[in-house]
């Protein structure tokens, strides 16, 4: 009989102990907001005398600061408040998408303190010109952050195509194949500030930055740790997120909802195959069904918007037919996933008061467990353009958050 225990790890010694402990209450006082030393301690499960030393580390290396004081409600002198830094570590977000590139600065307690947004048309463009474009994009919020006294502590870029170690192994919208992304872009931003350290840079989908935005960050989520994400650009991009952890499969390319086939038989996708949903209801063959120029981007949506208000019959057809068949296909994912909810992002939150409709019909017919109509509103609009620009920027205050010594240790090299 084989024996499929998990090998044991090796003891922890005292450093790793306290670089784990020192994660945890790092998590304690950002996920209360503020707290006492008191207060974390009951917290965590540590002495006031543990919780006090990592403390006190915490704010040597600029991640907590105090706030004065505060009544516990307890016999004894007040505690004094701790709050997360607004200033040192932050999150760097990059998203490439087809027609902009946003840029999101986010500090320690999530909140945005530098968002940039640039449309242009990537299609067609050479993979170096484009993460070049975006390098300067990245580097002038580096410089508005730092005069927030805020230093990035990586970069992570979301892009619209199948990403995994590094490289973005297609993404049919832009003409990309097996681009090794991470270290075009290094490159790209070193050279901007040759003097600078190069920063760590990582990637991925920017439907699962997406996700992760909304999960961490979006108020349509609140209280849901299960939903659907998708986003309407000129692509069909979608994310799962399960129990508050993002679903990515067994290669990391979960989540491909705008490849589902609705006709064997029918457009060809640039994918390669047939009748995918973004043939139908992808922000191109929107446009294009409502007369309008399937080129033209976030202007083009903004004009089917415009013209779905003033009741124009072509636009609300349009709106009404895209919405029919997401509505299928999401019928699908749902009655596999049982999500909690489902968030649409990009052109669809812009037309969600036309589309939505179609889709809830879909939904309400096809659901087989028929709980979909009862429980409350569960088809969401997701947060406004470039939200995966700050999920990626969360990715890497995550990762401070998770082991803030290690930061420590770079930020001294």
């Amino acid at each position: 009989m084989k024996n499929h225990l998990t090998p044991l790890e090796p003891k922890a010694d005292k450093a790793t102990v306290r670089r784990h402990n020192l994660s945890l209450v790092l998590r304690a006082v950002h996920d209360a907001g503020e707290a006492t030393r008191a207060g974390v301690a009951t917290h965590v499960g540590l002495t006031r005398a543990a919780v006090s030393s990592l403390v006190e580390q915490l704010l040597e290396y600029g991640f907590v600061t105090e706030w004065g004081k505060t009544s516990s409600g307890q016999v004894g002198r007040p505690g004094t408040v701790l709050k997360v830094a607004r200033t040192g570590p932050a999150g760097l977000g990059v998203e490439i998408n087809i027609d902009y590139v946003a840029v999101c600065v986010v500090d320690l307690a999530g909140t945005d303190r530098v968002r940039l947004v640039e449309h242009v048309d990537n299609r067609g463009a050479p993979p170096s010109q484009v993460l070049a474009h975006a390098a300067r994009l990245a580097a002038r919020a580096i410089g508005s952050a730092a005069e927030q006294d805020l230093l990035p502590a990586g970069v992570h870029l979301a892009l619209p195509g199948l990403v995994t170690g590094g490289t973005v192994r297609q993404a049919p919208n832009l003409g990309w194949t097996r681009v090794a992304v991470e270290g075009i872009f290094a490159q790209a931003l070193l050279a901007l500030h040759p003097a600078h350290r190069a920063l760590p840079v990582s990637s991925d989908n920017e439907a699962n930055a997406a996700a992760l935005a909304e999960l961490w960050f979006g108020v349509g989520t609140e209280g849901v740790r299960s939903f659907l994400y998708l986003t309407g650009e000129i692509g069909v991009g979608g994310a799962l997120v399960l129990q508050g952890e993002l679903l990515r499969g067994a290669h990391g390319f979960a989540g491909e909802v705008g490849h589902m086939v609705l006709e064997p038989d029918g457009p060809l996708c640039r994918c390669g195959a047939r009748g995918c949903l973004e043939q139908y209801a992808g922000q191109a063959a929107l446009l294009r069904a409502a007369g309008i120029d399937a080129d033209s981007g976030v202007r083009g949506v903004t004009d089917l918007g415009r013209r779905a208000r003033h009741g124009e019959p072509a636009a609300l057809a349009a709106i009404e037919q895209a919405g029919r068949r997401l509505g299928v296909v999401v019928s699908g994912a749902v009655n596999l996933f049982d999500p909690g909810a489902v968030m649409l992002g990009g052109a669809y939150r812009e037309l969600m008061e036309w589309l939505a409709p179609a889709v809830e019909r879909e939904l309400a017919l096809r659901v087989v467990s028929g709980l979909w109509t009862e429980g409350g509103k569960r088809l969401r609009a997701a947060s406004p353009l470039g939200d995966a620009a700050r999920g990626a920027a969360g990715v890497i205050v995550r990762e401070v958050l998770e082991d803030p010594a290690a930061y420590a240790e770079r930020a001294g090299e």
